[in-house]
Order: structure tokens, then C-alpha cells, then sequence
């Protein structure tokens, strides 16, 4: 092999390189990253955990005899279907997973023969399913008693639950009448008139008031 073409072995080699390494500075050159190219966009991270649902704070209960004013027996009925399958309605009817609910306003809680009833419930003897409780009962049963053996969540539904309650206030021979609706709260006392009172409604003077 002469000279010659030993040299146009080396420079096609050599322009190779020089080649490769063009393209290597010009790739860069376009996908260099920007920088200081102004403020970038912070992702929001993870939501703090709120932690578990306390089911066993008492929630805000609406007045019942507010409630029951507007109350509907008959929807109550319906509503009250679904508690059916746990609960019999009838006089004389049997204990079901629950216990016979005639009657049961005004029952001492925690007594109707034939039922055992829960350690928690059974804290309340001394008391009775008045209105008030069956209404605070129905709106959130763990809150009222924590170890219920009743797995029903409650309703919510401040008219669906009023319905409920007058329905049950109805199985009964005797039934018990609402409580009153609660009393409207007090407005601020009105402003002491004497102090908003004009110049000229002042009393006379002393030497006038003497004539």
C-alpha cells in the first residue's frame, strides 16, 4: 500500500471523528436545560391525613318538637320499612334481631321483656325513649350508646327521621304528645331609648318644671 493511500485511510478515520464529535457538541447545544428561566410550578403534594372518623362524637341534633310539627306518620311508615327486618311493630309481636318496637315511646330503655340488650344501651335503664332520645338515638345510635349490638348508621335526614318517630309515637294505645317546638332565640335587647333620644325631648329646666 503506498503513502497515498495510507492517507486517505487516516483522514477518512480523522473526519469520522471529527464528525461524531460535531454532532455530539451540536446535541447538546439544543437540549442543554434553560436555566434561570423563571419560576417553576410547585405540584401539590399529599393532603395531610385527617385521620378516622370519630363515629362516637354526638352530632348536632335539630329540635325534635320543631321537627315533629311538620312530621308525616304516614311517610314515617314507609321510611320505617326498612327497619323490618330487625324490628316488629305489631302489639304482642316477637323480638326480631331487635326488640319489638310498639309502644316504644315512653319506654323505659333497655326494658322490653325478652330482649338482651347491650352492655352500653343498658347504661341508659334509668331513662326513657322519650323524643328527644329516640330522636338522638335514630341521628347517630354509637354516639348514643358506643357498643350498640345495632348496625344501622342512623338518618341524617332531619324530616325522613322526624317521620320515623311520629310513625312509632302512633303504635300505641295511648299515644304521647310532641313535646312543644323550642322557643325562637332571643334577639339583642333593643337600644336603651333614653340614649337615642333627640335634644329637644329633654326635660324642661328646674325653674320651668317648678311653675
Amino acid at each position: 500500500m503506498d503513502s497515498f493511500e495510507l492517507n486517505k485511510i487516516i483522514g477518512a478515520i480523522l473526519g469520522t471523528l471529527l464528525f461524531v464529535m460535531g454532532v455530539g457538541f451540536l446535541a447538546e447545544a439544543i437540549y442543554e436545560p434553560a436555566h434561570g428561566s423563571g419560576p417553576g410550578y410547585d405540584l401539590p403534594g399529599a393532603p395531610a391525613d385527617a385521620g378516622p372518623t370519630d363515629t362516637t362524637t354526638p352530632p348536632a341534633v335539630a329540635d325534635i318538637g320543631t321537627l315533629l310539627a311538620a312530621a308525616d306518620p304516614k311517610a314515617g311508615e314507609g321510611a320505617a320499612k326498612k327497619c323490618q327486618s330487625c324490628h316488629d311493630f305489631t302489639d304482642g309481636g316477637p323480638n326480631k334481631t331487635g326488640p319489638n318496637l310498639y309502644d316504644v315511646v315512653g319506654r323505659a330503655i333497655a326494658s322490653h321483656p325478652g330482649y338482651t340488650y347491650s352492655d352500653d344501651l343498658s347504661k341508659h335503664k334509668a331513662d326513657t325513649w322519650t323524643y328527644e332520645n329516640l330522636n338522638a338515638w335514630l341521628t347517630a345510635p354509637k354516639a348514643f350508646a358506643a357498643g350498640t349490638k345495632m348496625g344501622y348508621g342512623g338518618d341524617k335526614d332531619d324530616q325522613d327521621r322526624a317521620n320515623i318517630i311520629a310513625y312509632l309515637s302512633t303504635l300505641s294505645k295511648s299515644p304521647k304528645p310532641f313535646p312543644a317546638p323550642a322557643a325562637p332565640a332571643a334577639s339583642s335587647a333593643p337600644a336603651d331609648a333614653s340614649s337615642s333620644a333627640p335634644a329637644s325631648n329633654a326635660p324642661a329646666s328646674s325653674s320651668a318644671a317648678a311653675q
